[in-house]
């Protein structure tokens, strides 16, 4: 399975949050899934952080490269494809974050690891 983890998801997993589901937490252990956060999500993090709105549990480079590199993720670049595929997008969801993961997971084939009810409204395939 390819999976492209929602910001939350990540951070969940890396701070090993209870609330992260066990049906989330298996697919992203599961060594032979691919496992995908996007640039996109880093940019929410760094954002959020520094507007004081995400209080994080360790230092802002190890959430933006070290999580990333010691649990195999891979980063997923934002591409003309998916910009396309945003520009399709239905308006059901105003977050610009959120909006530019569905338009990644539509374009390049991905299921979205999410418990944001809202992306069910998407032709996407979610796992939580």
């Amino acid at each position: 399975m390819n999976l492209l983890l929602d910001t939350h998801a990540y951070l969940w997993f890396i701070a090993g949050n209870d609330r992260l589901s066990d049906v989330a937490r298996s697919a992203i252990e599961e060594a032979g899934n691919q496992k995908f956060i996007s640039v996109a999500s880093l940019w929410e993090v760094t954002i959020k952080h520094r507007l004081g709105k995400l209080q994080l549990k360790t230092d802002l480079q190890k959430v933006l490269t070290d999580h990333v590199v010691a649990n195999g993720f891979e980063l997923l670049p934002l591409e003309v494809d998916c910009f396309l595929e945003l520009n399709k997008l239905p308006m059901h969801h105003r977050d610009p974050f959120d909006r530019l993961l569905i338009a990644q997971a539509v374009a390049k084939k991905l299921t979205v690891c999410s418990v944001d009810a809202i992306f069910s409204k998407y032709d996407v395939d979610l796992l939580w």
